[in-house]
């Protein structure tokens, strides 16, 4: 339990957030305008937390919430078509109990998982700047220290993937040599045994174009899977 209130406060601070004016006016400015397929909703509007079990052995970490995603629903992947994919995904692999998540009182439940992202306010066109990222940061080296269960980490895209090293680095988790490169399926083992893979984000603008496949995208929550019935 002491972990769950520990997480729950985080939680706290993070909707409470304003430290990035661009992004406060951004999220708001969405909130209020809408968007007309979604223009009866009754928007977030604030940082989105992360959420899950707090026992996880899985983290994955994502970009950002999206415009009338997260930022609509007030949940991480909800609402949105990349969370359709990570869900579907999460399911197969029994790390979820239902295959889709469209609104924060759906009775999705998380197992043995637990969702969070490098940013935690929808960014314009979905392109935090390096300032925002940084300031972002506390909150995932927060969440780091407090899910002491975590042994894989998944970095859905290049930012969220980059997010997690710089973290490692700083809570002195690496002994690497080299600074791990991001691609699909690239898998880092860090000194206090937790394993980072590296994912492409099942954004749209990589699954409609094909560069990001189900198949594919199975086989990272598959490998995450055999890794965590391995420790």
């Amino acid at each position: 339990m002491g972990n769950a209130r520990s997480l729950q406060k985080i939680r706290e601070r993070v909707v409470g957030c304003r430290e990035c004016p661009r992004l406060v006016r951004w999220r708001e400015q969405v909130a209020r305008e809408r968007t007309k397929r979604f223009s009866d909703c009754a928007y977030w509007g604030k940082p989105v937390p992360g959420f899950g079990d707090p026992k996880a052995r899985l983290l994955t970490i994502g970009l950002a919430p999206a415009a009338h995603g997260g930022n609509r629903t007030g949940r991480m992947f909800t609402g949105d078509r990349s969370g359709d994919w990570l869900f579907r995904t999460l399911h197969k692999f029994r790390f979820s109990n239902k295959p889709t998540s469209v609104h924060r009182e759906d009775g999705l439940i998380l197992k043995d998982c637990y969702i969070t992202a490098a940013i935690r306010c929808a960014p314009p066109e979905n392109k935090p700047l390096p300032s925002e990222v940084r300031n972002c940061r506390p909150y995932l080296l927060q969440e780091l220290e407090m899910l002491k269960n975590v042994r894989v980490i998944v970095g859905l895209g290049k930012v969220a993937f980059d997010a997690a090293v710089s973290s490692f680095h700083q809570l002195q988790w690496d002994t690497l040599k080299k600074k791990p490169k991001f691609r699909h399926g690239a898998e880092y083992r860090m000194n206090n045994g937790m394993t980072l893979i590296g994912s492409y984000h099942p954004s749209q603008q990589n699954t409609f174009t094909g560069r990001l496949t189900e198949t594919m995208f199975d086989g990272i929550f598959r490998r995450a899977r055999q890794l965590i019935r391995v420790y």
